[in-house]
């Protein structure tokens, strides 16, 4: 267990593949930025690879002070037990006070082996980070300043905060596109920090022998336009409507937990808490109650238009414009005025 640090700098762990680093990485460095700013420390990033050129100057320009360089040939791809010991040995080095991974399936790999070295404590998929003053309830001494880790539990019916008094480094994975990303400044000035971490050669215990990479299919994250399907659109069969949709504003398909479940879509295109978080300019929501889990993957789109035959349902607590009605009737019409106008 590393001793507390209030101190300690805020990090990132900077996770990359074939020298570019991951999405969710960027959105963290903004708030290891604003939580940096808000316990008055600095903010840093762990890199570990090989082939990381320009990777420490993009980090910087998205608000990081410091960003410490583990650079070996033998670290080209992804192993747990070597980039366990490089993050580790840096931690017990310079005595973080918190440490930030993306909710990647690396990131998931990585960070609970890290927690396990430490001795220290890690909360899972994150949703939101706090910084906030805590009174421990057993020993009633106030705690100024604490991490406080949001997160939903229970199948995303309730929202936990999770804090960790006294086993530090504070540690969280997050969830990709729960953070918004700031722009880049590249006027920004750093410091990159080249560290020599000892690998012995029986932490490499695996051998690449040949990598297949699939493509993602389905970039929620990165749509402009979304039509998303609920349970209430009723079958697999009649979730083409969705595509049609989709297809005529020249926008991804989405869907809300329920219409994964019923099996009428693949969960690749789930938004929600347990799912992927958007920002669309426009989400179309057609056969969704808008249930709590479902609004806080889309609420903070920049324009909704629900379409439900319950004019009670949640998710016109969220939308801009609202049409109470039959999604088989309405979307065929909203299709046939695309065209049209087109």
């Amino acid at each position: 267990m590393i001793e507390i640090n209030r101190l300690g700098e805020v990090w990132v762990y900077a996770e990359q593949q074939d020298g570019e680093l991951q999405e969710v990485v960027l959105e963290l460095c903004g708030k290891a930025r604003e939580l940096a700013n808000t316990l008055g420390v600095a903010a840093g990033a762990v890199l570990p690879g090989a082939n990381l050129q320009g990777l420490p100057e993009r980090l910087i320009a998205h608000g990081l002070d410091r960003v410490y360089v583990v650079q070996d040939d033998r670290l080209g791809f992804y192993q747990t037990g070597p980039y366990c010991r490089a993050v580790g040995a840096l931690i017990e080095k310079h005595v973080p006070q918190i440490v930030l991974y993306g909710a990647t399936p690396l990131g998931r790999d990585l960070a609970p082996r890290v927690a396990s070295e430490m001795r220290a404590g890690m909360t899972a998929d994150c949703t939101d980070l706090e910084i906030k003053d805590v009174v421990d309830p057993r020993t009633k001494e106030n705690h100024e300043k604490l991490l406080l880790q949001i997160r939903p539990a229970f199948g995303g019916n309730i929202i936990a905060t999770i804090v960790n008094y006294d086993m530090w480094p504070q540690m969280a994975t997050v969830r990709e596109g729960v953070m918004p990303m700031i722009e880049p400044d590249l006027s920004r000035s750093g410091e990159i920090i080249e560290e020599e971490v000892e690998l012995p050669d029986e932490l490499f215990a695996v051998k690449l022998i040949e990598r297949h990479v699939e493509a993602r299919t389905v970039n929620l994250k990165g749509a402009r336009v979304i039509a998303a399907g609920g349970g209430g659109v009723g079958s697999r069969q009649k979730f083409r409507l969705i595509h049609e949709l989709a297809g005529a504003i020249g926008g991804a398909v989405g869907a809300s937990r329920a219409a994964v479940d019923n099996g009428y879509v693949g969960k690749e295109h789930q938004i929600g808490q347990t799912g992927t978080t958007v920002r669309p300019a426009l989400y179309i929501a057609a056969g969704i109650s808008g249930a709590v889990q479902h609004r806080a993957g889309m609420e903070e789109a920049a324009k909704i238009i629900a379409i439900n035959t319950d004019p009670e349902a949640p998710i016109f607590s969220v939308a801009h414009y609202g049409i109470v009605g039959d999604l088989d009737k309405v979307i065929p019409m909203m299709i046939t005025a695309l065209k049209e106008r087109r």
